[in-house]
């Protein structure tokens, strides 16, 4: 779900004996090449991206946002059955699982090769950062068990993300790119101080050490078990999802959790983060995103969008980007991004469908100025993917012995492209076979080889057995234990903003 930058010339091994922080899983398929000449491989791009990949051509962010009858239309037309909250928890799993200062907005680059600065673990490191000892000011300074919680300003009650002037005081900065996941890496946050609490009144002998190491556990875990349980179902093919892991039986009777798709996605001494995932079929999520959204009731106020991304020329533009210190009218109302208790009528907000199709706002980034390409977000997927060598999307389908989709004339077969348009025939609600078998092959390897995840440590665990957690409480929404819990456990109010 990372958005990348400008940086195109960093490349991924090719070699499959390669077993680093990044690699292939099919490093023996042959690059995808654009039907033309290399002088015009830009401008082939840029025409796919305008022309084949935006919901509303021609129309401002902005105009769409305050056009009630346009954003039904497109409501009516694109929008899909999984709730508008996970787009921004796909994209905060992203950001846990891995990050390249050479293709991010951090501006950094390093040309001579590809390495994750993120552990390719669901471990939350961009909440904890390195830990306490190492990343203080992450941490409260009254008490070093518990995150650093910061207020918006004027209104105390109603907390954001602690910050030194604009720049939020974060794990991972990008989780500060626009409201939603700003909003959601808060409720990490404020669900671990919670977590914090419960392990002093559960362990009263216990020093902050032991308390901060116990919260975390029950954090991790139960974050690792939305992740599988509740994100995974709702984007990707059920018989995909069943096959990647199951917990068996062994024959003395024992069990444990085995891969099924092991012949996509193996490593030999810890995971790495495969190439066709984080620049193809993990960028599934750009799709997802709405033009604009209802934030919430009063401030903003029922009935009334803000565009998510609005660079199309106003200085200072009503709209929901981050790396700023968070506004009232822009606080999240959970039971409108996610299905809880108290949602109805329109609500929760929908996503868009996982299709080809982006949504206008995503054509009007902050990579340059007003008209460059790489303001649009598709232009750049599409380049970065060329730039990295990816196979193409019909190679890999029957590489798995699936067959291929059949692409028009004028549609790439770029495996980014391949994958949402796979899905686009699948109704839009689910990726289709070949991007459902990179990302669960992906997920189900990088818990298997995380061995402090909780299907390595404690098999049989579930969230009912944690110390920690509160059935019928924390999971009072959903009793399958979903994000929702999450909101739960942060003492946010579910139907407006600022704490329950």
């Amino acid at each position: 779900m990372a958005h990348g930058s400008k940086h195109f010339d960093v490349l991924a091994p090719q070699s499959k004996f390669y077993h680093g922080p990044f690699g292939r899983i099919c490093p023996d398929l042959p690059a995808w090449s654009p039907p033309v000449p290399e002088k015009d491989v830009d401008d082939y791009l840029f025409k796919i991206a305008n022309d084949l990949m935006v919901e509303e051509p021609g129309v401002l962010p902005g105009d769409i946002a305050n056009d009630p009858g346009l954003i039904q239309d497109l409501e009516d037309k694109f929008s899909s059955k999984i709730p508008a909250g996970y787009t921004y928890f796909g994209q905060f799993i992203d950001h846990d699982i891995t990050f390249d200062p050479a293709s991010s907005l951090m501006r950094q680059n390093d040309p001579n090769g590809l390495r994750n600065f993120r552990t390719p673990r669901l471990d939350l490191d961009n909440i904890y950062g390195s830990g306490p000892d190492d990343q203080p000011y992450l941490y409260d300074q009254n008490d070093k068990a518990k995150m650093a919680i910061g207020s918006i300003a004027g209104h105390p009650d109603l907390p954001d993300l602690p910050r030194f002037g604009s720049r939020a005081l974060i794990g991972d900065m990008r989780n500060d790119e626009n409201s939603m996941v700003s909003q959601l890496q808060l409720a990490f946050l404020l669900a671990h101080n919670t977590l914090v609490d419960r392990a002093r009144n559960v362990f009263p002998q216990a020093d902050d050490k032991e308390v901060f190491e116990t919260a975390r556990k029950s954090l991790r875990w139960l974050y690792q078990h939305i992740v599988w349980n509740d994100f995974m179902p709702l984007i990707v093919v059920d018989e995909v999802y069943e096959c990647a892991l199951s917990l068996e039986k062994t024959c003395d009777g024992r069990q444990r959790w085995t891969c099924g798709l092991d012949d996509i996605y193996k490593w030999k001494h810890q995971p790495f983060m495969p190439v066709e995932f984080s620049v193809a079929a993990y960028r599934f999520g750009h799709s997802m995103v709405r033009n604009s959204y209802q934030t919430n009731n009063p401030v903003r106020g029922f009935g009334n969008f803000a565009a998510i991304f609005d660079n199309s020329g106003n200085p200072d533009p009503d709209d929901l980007r981050g790396f700023r210190p968070m506004k009232p009218e822009n606080s999240i109302q959970w039971d409108w991004f996610l299905p809880m208790q108290s949602s109805g009528g329109p609500f929760p907000q929908m996503a868009r469908k996982i299709d080809t199709k982006l949504s206008n706002a995503l054509a009007f980034l902050f990579e340059g100025a007003l008209g460059d390409p790489l303001n649009v977000l598709a232009f750049r997927n599409l380049k970065r993917g060329l730039a990295f060598g990816l196979p193409s999307g019909t190679s890999i389908a029957k590489k798995y012995c699936l067959k291929p989709i059949a692409l028009k004339p004028e549609e790439p077969d770029a495996l980014w492209y391949y994958i949402l348009r796979e899905a686009q025939g699948n109704g839009g609600n689910t990726m289709g076979r070949v991007g459902s078998a990179i990302v669960c092959a992906t997920f189900a390897g990088l818990l298997k080889g995380d061995p402090n995840s909780w299907i390595n440590m404690e098999p049989c665990w579930v969230p009912e057995d944690d110390p920690l957690l509160k059935p019928d409480e924390d999971n009072v929404d959903d009793k399958s234990w979903t994000l929702a819990s999450i909101i739960r456990l942060a003492g946010l109010k579910a139907d407006g903003i600022g704490f329950a």
